[in-house]
């Protein structure tokens, strides 16, 4: 071989080698890139009025008609008490929700983490505490943000719901969830489903409770009306609650007027409690809320003995009297001459509805008589039958005759259901897999207003180093391209 054909060959090889090292660095040296995540997180505190519980939610970044498909990851209960109970300690309402918050940081993935939206909702338990004493409850949602923001999320605030809105995103949630509002179709896409009648929302809480629905009338009073746009439909609800008449305060209420109304200042007879239970109350825990109306004649602090007499038909009267149930100037009321048009169409009865009447057995929709006999029978049932029936059941066992008798005052007297429409009513503690509440109906209402998803990181390959790559190899295949022109050149010659 001539001198001229061992340089092209000694170029050759040298393009060779530094093409094959600048592959090489281009597959080691891997650097970020831009690529957006698939998943979103959103983490909500439903700080009701008796607990707190978590609530972790997740949904794609591409929306559908503008509101995310949000599912439910994981539901953690707080220890202890709801946050207004720390009203003389607001501390222990913040360290309260550590714990729940350690096992979320275990979930949400910790890229995530600071762009994940973070809530607190409190609901008629702070209500009645801002009520009472609004310094105390800005020193408790202090805390309780103090300890949120140690955590590496995105904390937006928290608040105290109105009523309205407790009810009305609980109704998002049952109808979400029942997939009356949007549907994965067999075309695999998300579509509105046509023609869907969606579902009313009936609501106990400890505090407070909430009736919502579609009513098939112009609503009246604006106060009791709502309107969303979700999945790119319209809905105008009705939607109002009711303070102090949720299942705690309601049964409170109800020991207080008994204990006004007995011949003795230090006895009470209880119809509601079953015959044979007693137990002893101060008129400091019977009078600490700004529910229970005190009597004109305060007497000073002391020692109430209450005595069951299990009598349904004087428990049922007594309960009653918690409601006042003349419409005046409206046509049409629920009670305490609150608007409200005539219920219409199927509802999901939940939190403290369900409870009762899953204790019960009455959530299999038995028949109003049916319902009426079960809890007859229940409410005449003595203090030790009940005990050695129900052994688990022994600290709320006393109460849920009281609690059962009220739901069936406040539906039927008070909502206006009737015989006829009792079997719309649906007794769920969840519905697909998913414990009803509003925290799922705030999360889908918000994904309304999260911007486009922010672009996330994985890992890829450096565009100037794939370049350079590419390039050395296309000059060494020219290299040795001319090369062999080259060398045969050199030959004919």
């Amino acid at each position: 071989m001539d001198y001229k054909a061992k340089v092209l060959a000694g170029l050759l090889a040298a393009t060779c080698v530094f093409s094959f090292i600048a592959l090489i660095l281009s597959i080691v040296n891997v650097k970020d890139v831009i690529l957006p995540p698939s998943t979103k997180y959103g983490m909500v505190f439903d700080a009701g009025s008796t607990h707190t519980t978590l609530y972790i939610y997740q949904w794609p970044a591409d929306k559908e008609n503008g509101t995310g498909i949000v599912s439910q990851v994981e539901a953690c209960t707080v220890a202890g008490p709801g946050i207004s109970s720390y009203a003389d300690d607001p501390a222990g309402a913040g360290a309260s929700l550590k714990p729940c918050l350690d096992k979320a940081m275990e979930i949400i993935p910790a890229e995530q983490q600071r762009e994940t939206p973070t809530y607190l909702g409190a609901t008629a338990g702070m209500r009645l505490l801002r009520e009472q004493n609004s310094t105390k409850a800005q020193q408790v949602f202090a805390e309780v943000a103090k300890a949120i923001g140690e955590y590496p999320v995105e904390f937006r605030g928290a608040q105290v719901l109105t009523g309205n809105e407790e009810g009305s995103f609980s109704w998002i949630s049952v109808n979400y969830l029942l997939e009356t509002l949007v549907k994965y179709s067999f075309a695999e896409k998300w579509e509105h489903p046509q023609d869907a009648e969606v579902l009313g929302a009936l609501d106990l809480g400890g505090a407070s409770t909430q009736i919502t629905f579609q009513p098939g009338v112009a609503i009246e009073d604006e106060n009791t009306s709502v309107f969303f746009r979700l999945y790119g439909t319209n809905y105008s609800l009705y939607t109002h609650s009711y303070l102090c008449y949720g299942q705690t305060q309601a049964l409170k209420r109800l020991l207080a007027a008994l204990h006004q109304a007995s011949p003795s200042t230090a006895q009470i007879s209880h119809p509601c409690y079953p015959r044979g239970y007693e137990e002893n109350i101060t008129t400091a825990e019977l009078y600490d809320s700004p529910c229970v109306r005190a009597p004109s004649t305060p007497s000073a602090a002391q020692l109430l003995r209450v005595t069951g007499t299990g009598e349904p038909a004087a428990c049922s009267a007594a309960v009653q009297e918690l409601f006042n149930l003349s419409c005046g100037a409206n046509s049409t009321c629920g009670f305490n001459g609150v608007y409200q048009p005539p219920v219409r169409g199927q509802f999901f009865a939940f939190a403290g509805f369900y409870y009762t009447f899953h204790f019960l057995n009455l959530t299999s929709q038995q028949s109003l008589k049916d319902v009426n006999s079960t809890v007859q029978a229940f409410c005449k049932k003595d203090w030790a039958e009940l005990v050695e029936t129900f052994p688990q059941d022994k600290e709320y066992l006393h109460n849920y005759c009281s609690t059962a008798i009220y739901i069936l005052t406040l539906l039927l007297d008070g909502y206006k259901f009737s015989e006829h429409t009792w079997s719309s009513i649906h007794f769920r503690q969840q519905a697909a897999n998913t414990d009803i509440g509003w925290t799922l109906g705030f999360m889908l209402n918000l994904t309304n207003m999260i911007p486009t998803e922010a672009l996330g990181h994985v890992k890829g390959h450096q565009p100037s180093l794939w370049a350079g790559a590419v390039s050395c190899i296309v000059l060494a295949i020219v290299a040795g391209l001319v090369a062999g022109f080259l060398q045969c050149f050199c030959k004919t010659k």
